[in-house]
């Protein structure tokens, strides 16, 4: 094998290499971030289209879901951008870690 042909695993797909990786979709933060966004927007939409005096008047003249939903809406954008900005990186060991012996 020459060096510009990338290793392959015995399984057929070529072999990463060794180093340090980001998280990705693995990271807390990207849950959080879409659950808090997700329930943001559908806040914002409700907050559009379902506004009723009898709401405003529960809250004091404010549509409550309207402002709880942008202010969701930012929260999950700056999870987003430090997802971004400061990901988490997976250090790979270099060699594989044995088993220890646990009998005795």
């Amino acid at each position: 094998m020459t060096d510009d042909q990338p290793a392959t695993s015995r399984y057929g797909g070529a072999k990463e290499k060794a180093g340090p990786r980001k998280a990705g979709a693995f990271d807390i933060r990207v849950v959080i971030a879409g659950l808090i966004g997700f329930y943001g927007i559908v806040l914002i939409i409700m907050g559009l289209v379902v506004d009723s005096a009898a709401d405003r008047a529960k809250t004091g003249d404010v549509n409550a879901n309207l402002w709880a939903g942008i202010g969701m809406a930012v929260i999950a954008a700056a999870f987003a951008a430090s997802v971004r900005l400061r990901p988490v990186i997976i250090e790979s060991p270099a060699q594989p870690v044995e088993k220890a012996d646990v009998t005795g």
